[in-house]
């Protein structure tokens, strides 16, 4: 199946993809099947398992999964409708999602976190019940929270179904699955990766519908990073965790114009771009996958750095660079993972920065072999990075690394541009050692809590 730029780059709401998200979109789609089933369910039941089991709480999968049981999809959801129905809701003992009765949900006995028993498909399991008015089970549903927003049933992750999904969709014109068929197809055809991922939407929705879809991505992405920007305060969890983009970003200004500013204070710039928009993210706001929430920053960042900050840089250019980022992420999804809990953040903020430093090359001139390079220097200097959140929050670490990933783009980009795209590591072959180190990689360093920096800092 095809993996569209709209896949990856999805409007939701923090703090986490595979955490907040996923869960969220697994019970809308438990609720269409109540809706089509010939019986009436008369309660609901959900236990979680694995890593939202074990994190679940520091990254709201239980504020989730229980909106999600209410009818609220992470597209849509206001947040102030969301606090009061979760209070209705923790009142009443019952959930009234559209489309079917009240159903008996009481948070307290029917939201389980099974840390004992993890389920076989994926570290990001959960099981959905439905009850009668007995309260014994009549229909119940394994879904698996595979990263980036992504949700398959059992059946569908046994089929491989969702996560083989590319651009290598027989009905594309430019079908890849890795990143020496993009190249030898670039080649061959003589257009841009973003070109060819083009021609390949073009298949699924008109070029104004991916041009508005695309600026709406990019608008939902600045909103985000304008609002973290200002917005001071404590982030939500216990850790105490304060805001600091708003003041980076206030010192910034108020530096600009003096005589001989440090060069690097560019990378505060990007710093600053990439930890307001993950502070929103941990304070619950809506943000857009990039490919995750959890690595939402670094994308935006980059983006903002080169139209902000690079003489020439025009937004007329947007789609470029988010099609090229799509590109790049649709390989490293379809041969590795997008999943903190399946391979630790180098597939988090390493995927992400990947994709930042391939559209940034793109737009500054660069060509496929180019974009290819910049790709793998990127995701090369993330390889073996732990997911070891503090408190299992996606606070600490998570917010600074995002500004670490912005900064690692661009210097992957610029050292891209300054070769010729020739090179000894290829971009598939730093996808396959990240597979491979995920595979390896102790399960208490992807998003456990149970290992690294979790255990060794303070969680008060």
């Amino acid at each position: 199946m095809f993996l569209s730029v709209f896949d990856l780059f999805k409007v939701g709401v923090g703090p986490s993809s595979s955490h907040t998200m996923g869960p969220m979109l697994a019970a809308a789609r438990f609720l269409d099947r109540m809706r089509a089933a010939p019986f009436r369910p008369h309660g609901l039941r959900a236990s979680l398992h694995g890593s939202l089991a074990f994190t679940g709480r520091g990254h709201a999968t239980d504020r989730a999964t229980i909106l999600g049981l209410a009818g609220f999809t992470p597209e849509t959801m206001d947040r102030d409708a969301a606090d009061t129905a979760l209070q209705q809701i923790a009142r009443d003992c019952r959930v009234e999602p559209p489309g079917l009765d009240p159903l008996r949900f009481d948070p307290a006995g029917d939201l389980i976190f099974d840390h004992d028993r993890a389920l076989p498909g994926h570290p990001n399991g959960m099981i959905l019940m439905a009850t009668d008015a007995q309260g014994d089970v009549i229909a119940r549903e394994t879904y698996y929270s595979i990263g980036g927003g992504f949700v398959l049933t059992e059946a569908e992750l046994a089929a491989r179904g969702d996560e083989t999904r590319t651009d290598a969709a027989p009905s594309v014109p430019y079908p890849f699955t890795s990143a020496a068929e993009m190249l030898a197809m670039a080649q061959t055809s003589g257009l841009s990766i973003a070109a060819m991922k083009l021609e390949n939407e073009r298949i699924h929705r008109s070029r104004a519908d991916i041009d508005a879809g695309l600026r709406r991505i990019w608008q939902v992405m600045r909103d985000c990073m304008d609002r973290g920007l200002v917005t001071p305060g404590v982030l939500p969890g216990g850790l105490k965790v304060r805001r600091r983009a708003p003041a980076i970003h206030a010192s910034l200004l108020a530096e600009r114009g003096t005589n001989m500013p440090a060069p690097h204070v560019a990378n505060d710039w990007m710093s600053a771009y990439a930890m307001a928009v993950n502070e929103e993210n941990a304070a619950g706001g809506q943000v857009v996958t990039a490919p995750t929430n959890g690595a939402a920053g670094v994308v935006p960042a980059v983006i903002r750095y080169w139209l902000d900050h690079l003489p020439g840089a025009s937004d007329r250019h947007l789609p470029e660079f988010l099609l090229t980022a799509a590109a790049v992420g649709g390989l490293i999804k379809h041969n590795a993972s997008i999943s903190g809990a399946e391979c630790g953040c180098q597939a988090e903020v390493g995927s992400a920065s990947a994709m930042a430093a391939a559209g940034l090359a793109a737009v500054l001139g660069g060509t496929p072999e180019q974009v290819e390079n910049a790709a793998e220097i990127a995701l090369e200097h993330h390889l073996g990075m732990t997911c070891d959140p503090v408190a299992g929050l996606v606070q600490v670490p998570c917010i600074e690394r995002n500004g670490v990933g912005a900064i690692k783009a661009v210097s992957a980009a610029s050292l891209s541009l300054r070769g010729d795209g020739q090179h000894v590591v290829s971009l598939d072959a730093a996808i396959e050692t990240m597979r491979q180190t995920g595979r390896d990689m102790s399960d208490k360093y992807k998003e456990t809590s149970l290992g690294g920096l979790a255990v060794n800092v303070p969680n008060c």
